[in-house]
């Protein structure tokens, strides 16, 4: 979708009364130009950009996307958006449990002590259902599992021929990335892969996972086209040229058919 110049200030305008209301950019009396140019382009533009994403798929893009990066002076507002555009807070407790393997614990933790903050302003009970569907027992065969589902039969054949130095990497990514992580409740496949894509996408330099993680998406049924949404989603908090590049990413694993 294109927006004129008249329809993008309608439409941040609409955008802040929906998912941010009562909340005001300190921005306003210090950079109000700078203000205006920022919020038109993310809320008049970028939120509201294509048709495949719902607002809670957005709210969750941005979460993982400002960990990931380290934002988080920008997490606050998105979490109250999150939770404004009907996001549940365990799903936003999921979406940054996800990206934990990818990111690191430090940036989680980080937010989560954001996230727990806005929780008992707003009367959310802590901690919420556990959400875990493995065991010490089952974790690693589990995550096997379901790492083979999203990546394929090269999944076996990769932790065959691990070396044995680098066998406890391997079962460290089975049992804790799929085991513990992928297998658990609430957000789907499709969801969690989207949001572990658009996390790597946010770290720069980690191509050839992104380019593994485009086909993962693939295999579990996101589109091309959802994926593209979802990149332009990480646009405005990560820039254009770690956006360029996971856009490049994606041309090559999934060209355009000519």
């Amino acid at each position: 979708m294109t927006t004129s110049k008249i329809d993008r200030v309608q439409l941040t305008a609409a955008r802040v009364r929906k998912i941010y209301p009562g909340i005001i950019s300190p921005l306003v009396e210090t950079d109000p130009d700078f203000d205006r140019t920022f919020h038109r382009f993310l809320l008049g533009e970028v939120q509201q950009h294509g048709h495949l994403l719902t607002d809670q798929q957005k709210a969750l893009l941005a979460i993982v996307t400002l960990t990931a990066t380290q934002k988080y002076n920008f997490l606050p507002i998105q979490v109250e958006g999150a939770l404004n555009a009907g996001t549940t807070p365990v799903q936003i407790k999921e979406a940054l449990y996800q990206i934990a393997p990818y990111v690191g614990f430090p940036n989680v933790v980080e937010a989560l002590g954001i996230v727990n903050k806005i929780f008992q302003q707003r009367g959310i009970k802590l901690p919420l259902e556990n959400q875990s569907t493995v065991d010490e027992a089952t974790r690693l065969d589990k995550g096997i599992a379901v790492q083979t589902q999203i990546f394929g039969e090269q999944i076996p054949r990769m932790r065959a021929a691990a070396p044995e130095n680098l066998q406890h990497i391997q079962d460290y990514l089975s049992a804790f990335c799929f085991g513990d992580t992928y297998t658990r409740k609430t957000l789907n496949l499709q969801d969690r892969e989207m949001l572990t894509l658009c996390a790597i996408a946010s770290l720069g330099g980690c191509e050839p996972q992104l380019k593994a993680h485009i086909q993962g998406n693939v295999n579990v049924g996101n589109t091309k086209e959802i994926l593209l949404e979802a990149l332009t989603q990480c646009l405005p908090y990560i820039g254009f040229p770690r956006t360029l590049n996971a856009l490049g990413c994606l041309s090559q694993v999934l060209p355009d058919k000519k």
